[in-house]
């Protein structure tokens, strides 16, 4: 029998036994489809918590000053600490382990420009706070080395102070008055959904040069002279992150004399550790969405065995009559094995472009900040689909090649009897 002639006859056995092919058809189809809006619900999950984590910052410690709870140097317990202007360039020498160190100053001052005004908060650091604080410029850009050793009275705005200030009219190269100081933008903020903060949403703010920030807008009493509020720390990889808050703390008890093991004297809030926390909240729960997924998988798995075992039982009687006229037992086979291969890859198929169009059509919908969508993973479409295949085939084959081995007569009987 030629191939055209095996594709032809599977086709009529197939239309033939109508009601169990699509059976078998829609197991397959629905195990596939199962698994996959699953693993993918799963993925777009854990991606869309690491982007929320990382529209605060990325990779980022925040460290605080605050009092002192052990004795050391000979000093009493419960002394106030304060970081000073200066510390962020010796703990920057000290700290190789860490990429970055800059120190952060932040006022509320009244803001003004020519169409609107009013209470806005202001920080100064440097320039690399875009990179560590996820901020994304959206018009213009923002300051510069240049613009801090010069202490240029340079502006860059957050989408909703903005917004406040200008409204809809565009704002590069517009004067603000903060306190009365004339400062002119250079630059506008994408705006973004920040998850978590510690004085406030970015969006609301308006950033300026540290060394301006420090002339121009000090800190307020009680707060002392050149202290700052609060550092900025990253380190170079999640590696060398241990190393850096080592150094970090040795340095900064060496210059407050206070223990470096002392973690109320510098509190930090750690973006690294809180990302391997959700890390492992992520991978916990992409395991248990892949174990309910393999269940899934399994139980459709179950239901085409059955489905193939029954429709080759049923067969046992075709199968006498075509040994009896002439066929071989491998032409026997050879015919299930393409009759299964035919129902898995079109069933497979059509399991995967329903998937995947349920997938694409969900993405169209507005999605929550935690949430990236179903995003899926062709890789466990073609292993489920696989997985399947090799299911239905066994299925077929051994009761196929057990019919085979009897003889004619006796598969006649079998069948005439059941």
């Amino acid at each position: 029998m030629s191939f055209r002639d095996l594709l032809a006859d599977t086709l009529a056995t197939l239309w033939a036994h109508k009601r169990r092919t699509l059976l078998t058809m829609f197991g397959i189809a629905w195990g596939v489809i199962s698994i996959t809006v699953m693993i993918a619900a799963g993925e777009g999950l854990g991606d869309g918590i690491q982007k929320n984590q990382e529209t605060f910052g990325k990779d980022v410690m925040i460290v605080f000053s605050g009092r002192t709870s052990m004795q050391a140097g000979g000093t009493r317990s419960g002394r106030l600490i304060h970081w000073m202007e200066e510390d962020y360039v010796q703990v920057a020498k000290e700290a190789p382990a860490c990429k970055y160190v800059m120190p952060e100053l932040g006022n509320e001052v009244q803001a003004r420009s020519l169409f609107n005004s009013g209470t806005i908060s202001t920080v100064g650091s440097l320039p690399p706070f875009t990179e560590i604080r996820s901020i994304t410029v959206a018009q213009g850009r923002f300051y510069n080395y240049e613009d801090n050793d010069q202490a240029r009275n340079v502006a860059f705005l957050g989408s909703d102070a903005k917004k406040q200030l200008f409204a809809d009219r565009d704002a590069l190269g517009q004067t603000v008055w903060l306190n009365g100081v004339p400062y002119t933008v250079i630059g506008v903020m994408k705006s973004k959904e920040q998850n978590s903060s510690y004085d406030g949403f970015d969006t609301r703010k308006i950033f300026i040069p540290f060394n301006s920030m420090r002339r121009d807008f000090p800190p307020k009493p009680p707060a002392i002279e050149h202290s700052v509020d609060r550092l900025l720390v990253a380190p170079w990889t999640l590696e060398t992150h241990p190393d850096c808050v080592k150094q970090l703390r040795r340095t900064l008890g060496r210059l407050h004399n206070f223990d470096p093991r002392d973690k109320e004297a510098a509190a930090i809030w750690d973006t690294v550790k809180n990302s391997q926390a959700n890390r492992m909240i992520i991978v916990g729960m992409e395991i248990f969405m892949g174990a309910v997924g393999i269940a899934t998988l399994f139980l459709g798995g179950l239901g085409v065995m059955n489905v193939m075992l029954v429709s080759v039982r049923e067969r046992t009687r075709e199968i006498g009559v075509r040994m009896a006229l002439g066929a071989t037992r491998g032409s026997i086979l050879r015919q299930f094995f393409i009759e299964t291969i035919f129902v898995v890859a079109l069933s497979g198929g059509a399991g995967l472009l329903i998937s995947y169009g349920f997938c694409g059509l969900v993405d169209l919908l507005p999605m929550p900040p935690f949430f990236s969508g179903l995003l899926t993973n062709w890789r466990i479409g073609a292993l489920s689909v696989g997985l399947l295949g090799v299911i239905a085939i066994l299925s077929a084959l051994y009761p196929a090649n057990r019919a085979a081995s009897v003889d004619p007569i006796e598969a006649l009987r079998f069948e005439a009897g059941g």
